[in-house]
């Protein structure tokens, strides 16, 4: 890859913008030997005899979707319902830097890794940023996101699984995985795998769901039982029926909390008319149609309290170590050690 010009951060010039591109995105490596890969032809090839299939663009490293099938649909179905460049609002930046702890501006010049990063609502705003951005999804989300951001020298993109990630270990200064690992086998497995792909130093954003009231006084939990044994397609068309029943009903009390409140007991829909005035009607409903979906078929639904998640990440060895509750999310952010070992 030629070099390119330096990336300039939006507010102020530091070191990191003198870099080039070429010299700071991350090569692919084999997840099985970390041998690095070279494109050959349509395929990604070690020096070993290792090939990985480049597929309308992007490293294949898995062959399919696997438990991951219904968030592909659902992003490919929904590719821009969350951009902060479709709607107009900026939803996607406010959370992102809640969640990070650092603004947009200050991202310019870091490598960055989005483990699950689905259509890309935060992809923009990391790539927009200036950030060197690689993100990977199990998922043939991958599409939606290639398509939304297109051919930018600061990202690459690749269909992979987070517990065997096709970079080197240590290679990153920010490992951001947000609204992925409740959705994991093992989500203290998958913490182990991004804590890997940390540099010594490095910031390790992540957020999980938790227990709350509400996920056992809700009706939906018991549409999920059958919705997630159903192929994809035949869910999407049973969660879209139900949010043509039950989202005119949110929106037509959403300035009347008490009965939103009791409405959202017996709905199984996922509605924020009354969170988000915003948004137009349109654009609520659309998102209802995304978050029912997602919320009903999802494969693996894991909680875990605060308390669990600063455990898992101090017996990593991590500092500064803050996990807070948002709503039924956990919101933790972690440094490694300046000296920690980058493969611990």
């Amino acid at each position: 890859m030629n070099a390119q010009k330096p990336i300039v951060a939006p507010v102020k010039p530091t070191a990191a913008d003198q870099r080039t591109t070429a010299d700071e995105m991350i090569g692919f490596v084999s997840p099985r030997t970390g041998a690095a890969l070279r494109h050959e032809g349509a395929a990604l090839c070690s020096g070993v005899g290792e090939c990985v299939p480049v597929v309308r663009g992007i490293p294949r490293f898995v062959a399919s979707d696997g438990y991951a099938e219904a968030f592909g649909l659902q992003w490919n179905l929904h590719a821009q319902t969350q951009l902060d460049s479709r709607t107009g609002a900026r939803l996607s930046q406010i959370r992102l830097e809640r969640c990070t702890g650092v603004p947009l501006d200050r991202l310019a010049g870091l490598r960055v890794l989005e483990a699950g990063c689905g259509a890309g609502r935060f992809t923009e705003l990391l790539v927009r940023a200036g950030a060197f951005v690689h993100a990977i999804d199990l998922s043939t989300a991958v599409e939606a996101n290639r398509r939304n951001i297109g051919d930018r020298p600061n990202y690459v993109v690749a269909q992979a699984d987070i517990r065997a990630m096709p970079f080197p270990p240590g290679a990153f200064d920010i490992v951001l995985c947000i609204g992925v690992l409740q959705h994991t086998p093992s989500p203290e497995e998958s913490i182990g795998a991004l804590w890997r792909m940390l540099a010594p130093g490095g910031l390790l954003v992540i957020d999980h769901y938790t227990w709350s009231l509400s996920r056992l006084t809700k009706l939906a939990p018991l549409y999920r039982v059958i919705l997630k044994r159903l192929p994809a397609a035949r869910a999407k068309r049973i969660t879209d029926a139900l949010v043509d029943v039950f989202f005119p009903l949110h929106w037509a009390v959403r300035r009347a909390r008490s009965l939103q409140m009791l409405l959202s007991r017996v709905s199984p829909c996922l509605a924020y008319c009354h969170v988000h005035p915003e948004l137009t009607r349109e654009q609520h409903e659309d998102w209802c149609r995304l978050d029912t979906y997602d919320e009903l078929t999802d494969y693996y639904k894991r909680l875990r309290t605060a308390g669990q998640i600063r455990r898992s990440l101090a017996a990593l060895g991590a500092t500064e170590i803050r996990a807070v509750r948002r709503g039924n999310v956990v919101e933790a952010t972690c440094r490694k050690p300046p000296q920690h070992p980058c493969a611990a």
